[in-house]
């Protein structure tokens, strides 16, 4: 762990950098904010209670916590052999402004080692990216595009949303799924959350955690280099007051197959609890028998049924 001079140093030097991102052993307090209770996914062997456990694969694995334009935007855990986030969070508290045009992709420079340069930014001429993915990765991507894990319309204002637009918060989707079923349920979940996901303590605020992550698959690479995932999933829980005296919780969860429409290619709800279910089987046949996946990790609350849409 850094020592507290060397943390005040980095966030300092924040400040003057207009798209600093940290990239970190472990999400750290600059993160906390964009986890419910402040508390990280849990998933065996690759992220337990915020920090990369201490194994010899797991140098692959980087927990970020992306900064754009003096402020943290969200998290994002990156697996720099798949080159594909494992999963990004973020706290949805509504969908102000447009869409950035031209789209500002960017990279993380600071994936590719220590002294590298430690902000956002683009890609730079005749650098050869080894632990990301890039703009040519996408070129001539047959049936896929870049789909956002943080979607560009559940971010709030455009700073924010030109924040989404890191190619370390992007996963190959097809294209069929991602502008279809999928982008549809981003819709829905967004209208619910500004409906229904109001702060406690100030009905005009909107105040909801979200989590949402890809699966890899075993061998389907983009152009050889980028892993097209099996799974996409998102889960989102919030609390609501209906007056000073309850409060009520909210949550759901989806998941889908990153497969062309007809092949599979939909979106299907399910409740956090379930989701959690799916997950855990999943990582115990890939990596370790032992331990659950907990998206929501010591929240009983955001394990209801599921929402209706």
């Amino acid at each position: 762990m850094m020592g507290v001079l060397h943390l005040s140093a980095l966030f300092l030097l924040s400040l003057l950098c207009p798209g600093l991102s940290h990239v970190v052993g472990q999400f750290q307090k600059n993160c906390e904010t964009f986890f419910l209770n402040g508390k990280t996914p849990n998933i065996p062997r690759i992220l337990v209670q915020g920090t990369v456990p201490n194994t010899k694969q797991n140098n692959r694995y980087e927990p970020i916590c992306q900064f754009y334009h003096n402020e943290y935007r969200f998290a994002t855990l990156y697996d720099t052999t798949n080159r594909i986030p494992v999963f990004s969070a973020y706290k949805f508290t509504g969908d102000g402004g447009k869409r950035p045009d031209p789209e500002p992709w960017m990279i993380e420079p600071q994936l590719e080692g220590d002294e590298a340069d430690k902000s956002m930014a683009e890609e730079s001429r005749g650098v050869q990216y080894r632990r990301q993915a890039t703009k040519q990765d996408y070129i001539n991507s047959k049936g896929v595009n870049r789909g956002h894990l943080f979607p560009s319309m559940h971010a709030d204002g455009v700073d924010a949303k030109e924040s989404t637009f890191t190619l370390t918060n992007i996963v190959p989707q097809v294209v069929t799924f991602n502008n279809g079923s999928w982008e549809d349920m981003e819709t829905k979940v967004k209208n619910i959350m500004k409906q229904s996901c109001k702060d406690s303590n100030n009905q005009n605020k909107i105040e909801a955690y979200v989590v949402t992550g890809a699966v890899p698959s075993k061998n389907n690479k983009l152009n050889n280099q980028v892993n097209i995932p099996s799974f996409i999933w998102t889960a989102f829980c919030c609390k609501y007051s209906t007056n000073q005296k309850t409060i009520q919780w909210h949550s759901g969860a989806h998941w889908g197959e990153n497969r062309k429409k007809g092949l599979k290619g939909r979106t299907v709800p399910l409740s956090v609890a379930e989701l959690n279910s799916k997950l855990t089987e999943i990582y115990r046949k890939e990596i370790d028998k032992r331990g659950d996946v907990q998206v929501f990790p010591k929240e009983p609350k955001c394990l209801k049924p599921k929402e209706s849409f």
